[in-house]
């Protein structure tokens, strides 16, 4: 089958062809992709940011947010059958550890991530397993909605656990409406009664952010008067600070847009979070970290899709111009998100 590999850090994947994959255990689902996300993280991977902790074994086939169509199960699995559609967890978690039983699926100890540490979907074929599966509604098409199995199961994860905090008369501010961000800001207009205000760099991106929920928006220009327009506008910070760029500076700005008592969620990632701890402490501010969601969450998330109170904005190429896709991506060229069809 034709995929999408990985050989050495710091050079472009290739397409190659590869064995397909087959059914060794009874709880395995091999699904026939119909769409695979790109994303900063992909990125990331290539750079080798990602080696320390997963380990991957190269070459190996990227993609971790997948989606498409059963094409075969084990003797075990009866929550899906052959010609399902279905959205994948990024995860493939193993139900037994302490993790697992509290639903925590993204912390389980056996997991593997498909695309991060083993074969993932950008390919014609991918090997998950029956936990990591969510049967979709007739009529949702993968290439509609694949994205949203980590980026946008990671921001709906993070607006879940800001919600209780999130009433009217509250103000959330996104950092970044990219491709993370623009689900963040459905999810916070789904969901929560708070106010949202939009910083980004881009015109554009602060353009779709108002069509989508936003309140305010604020066009970066520099961190000064960032932080000056917020704080006007949210009359002296906000309850929650959502950073989903998590880098390049924004990562030390967040900090300066939040009230008292107030929370940074960092989502995006690849720069340091720098707090004197003084500053934590005088201010009672909390730094909190959101890696991916669980498998209830992407449920939800599936749910307000189908509703259509969360769209995906993407643009979409073949698996064979995947290497264009990453270019656009990494000018910034990319409005939303970037899908792959094999």
């Amino acid at each position: 089958m034709k995929s999408l590999r990985l050989h050495h850090y710091g050079e472009h994947p290739t397409i190659d062809e590869v064995a397909e994959p087959t059914i060794t255990g009874p709880w395995d689902v091999i699904v026939d992709v119909g769409a695979a996300g790109l994303c900063r993280t992909d990125l990331h991977i290539i750079e080798g940011q990602w080696d320390p902790i997963q380990h991957p074994s190269l070459p190996y086939i990227l993609g971790h947010e997948n989606a498409g169509w059963v094409r075969e199960v084990g003797s075990a699995v009866n929550n899906v059958k052959p010609g399902d559609t279905v959205i994948m967890h990024p995860l493939t978690s193993c139900g037994l550890c302490p993790a697992c039983r509290i639903g925590q699926d993204s912390h389980c100890e056996n997991a593997t991530f498909p695309g991060l540490n083993t074969n993932g979907g950008m390919a014609q074929q991918l090997l998950t397993n029956a936990r990591a599966v969510v049967r979709l509604e007739d009529g949702v098409q993968p290439r509609d909605v694949a994205a949203l199995a980590d980026a946008g199961l990671t921001a709906y994860h993070a607006v879940r656990k800001a919600a209780d905090v999130l009433f009217p008369g509250t103000h959330a501010v996104v950092v970044g409406a990219g491709g993370l961000g623009h689900i963040g800001v459905q999810a916070l207009a789904a969901i929560t009664s708070a106010t949202i205000t939009v910083v980004d760099r881009s015109e554009e991106a602060l353009g779709l952010a108002k069509s989508i929920g936003a309140h305010h928006t604020v066009l970066s220009t520099s961190d000064e008067d960032v932080e000056k327009r917020v704080l006007d506008i949210t009359s002296g910070g906000a309850q929650v600070v959502f950073d989903f760029v998590g880098e390049r500076g924004a990562e030390l700005l967040a900090p300066r847009l939040l009230r008292n008592r107030g929370s940074h969620y960092v989502i995006g990632y690849g720069g340091a979070v720098n707090l004197p701890t003084i500053e934590i402490i005088s201010r009672e501010i909390n730094v909190i970290g959101n890696l991916v969601g669980t498998y209830n969450d992407l449920v939800e998330l599936m749910t307000l899709t189908a509703q259509g109170r969360v769209k995906l904005h993407t643009t979409v190429y073949p698996l064979d111009a995947a290497n264009d896709a990453i270019a656009d991506l990494e000018a910034g060229r990319l409005i939303g998100r970037g899908i792959l069809v094999p």
